[in-house]
């Protein structure tokens, strides 16, 4: 597992074995949202006692948190990268430590935090209780873990139906991907941070406050999700023809090598383009330029594995 941030941010914690209430988010309808039922008699021999809210669309999830939080100790969300986005103000908003049941197609959070995908294991996880504060960024308000983007991935986005994700589950992203590129345009835009301005003509800006995006893809070999920073790329238009050979870079977070990418780290950064265009926090289309992104560290409580993956 990658190192989660430096020692002057995570404050790493221990919780004492007396038995918490835990508030189980999850969405019966979901492609395996039945499997997180299952481990709930493994939750409740390891103390934690269950109460099971369950949700038809993740805009409820976090008026769920706000409405039980004095019935709580912890969340529990059970989902993909967006039901876990979704339960970020209900986090803020309450204090109270998160745990996650890794149910999507991606699971880039649970990738960033180092959570086992096994849904035993992750519970496991929440039971040994031990916690770090990461990072959340925010785009024009919205809040979001992993990454958020515009450009090739708001098309992304937008020809991704449940439908597809249910039959398909990564290769979904696979073929969609194709397509977006085929039918690729590039745009121009300002980027401006507290040390520079700059005006790019590009396929896609993406703004990373965690480490992984795309079902594993990583925003920069450095990034954690806990260095109270935030990290951009902008890929040139000439690059798209290159981008089976940059694939592995990417998928490293080595991109910056290349002449094509333009990498910069700030706290904040203000996109600015010719006409707004839509831009995309953790797979759900959510605001429009222009747009400023700004990083709020430790903000956030989440359960995570020990140091040797416990």
């Amino acid at each position: 597992m990658p190192a989660l941030s430096n020692p002057d941010v995570v404050r790493p914690r221990t919780v004492a074995a007396a038995r918490r209430r835990g508030l189980m988010l999850v969405n019966p309808n979901a492609r395996r949202g039945a499997q997180a039922l299952e481990v709930i008699d493994r939750l409740v021999a390891g103390g934690v006692d269950v109460t099971v809210e369950r949700f038809d669309s993740p805009v409820e999830v976090s008026a769920d948190i706000v409405r039980r939080a004095g019935e709580t100790d912890l969340v529990i969300v059970c989902g993909g990268d967006g039901t876990v986005a979704a339960a970020a103000r209900g986090l803020l908003q309450t204090g109270l430590p998160m745990g996650v049941l890794p149910l999507g197609t991606a699971n880039d959070l649970a990738r960033t935090l180092g959570l086992p995908l096994d849904l035993a294991a992750a519970a496991d996880v929440i039971v040994r209780g031990r916690t770090e504060r990461i990072d959340m960024g925010e785009v024009n308000g919205h809040p979001f873990f992993n990454v958020a983007s515009l450009g090739l991935s708001v098309d992304l986005a937008r020809g991704l139906t449940r439908e597809s994700k249910r039959r398909w589950g990564r290769l979904a992203y696979a073929f969609r991907a194709l397509q977006v590129l085929f039918a690729a345009r590039p745009f121009h835009a300002e980027v401006i941070n507290r040390q520079e301005r700059i005006h790019v003509r590009t396929l896609q800006i993406a703004v990373g406050n965690g480490r992984h995006y795309g079902g594993g893809s990583v925003v920069h070999e450095h990034a954690s999700i806990a260095d109270g920073h935030l990290d951009l790329y902008s890929l040139d238009p000439g690059a798209v023809w290159k981008l089976a050979l940059m694939f592995e870079t990417f998928r490293r977070g080595r991109h910056g090598i290349w002449a094509e990418v333009q990498t910069s780290k700030c706290v904040e950064f203000d996109v600015r383009t010719r006409r707004p265009r839509s831009v995309n926090a953790d797979g759900d289309i959510v605001t429009q330029t222009p747009a400023h992104f700004v990083v709020r560290p430790a903000a956030i409580e989440v359960f995570v594995p020990g140091p040797s993956g416990s």
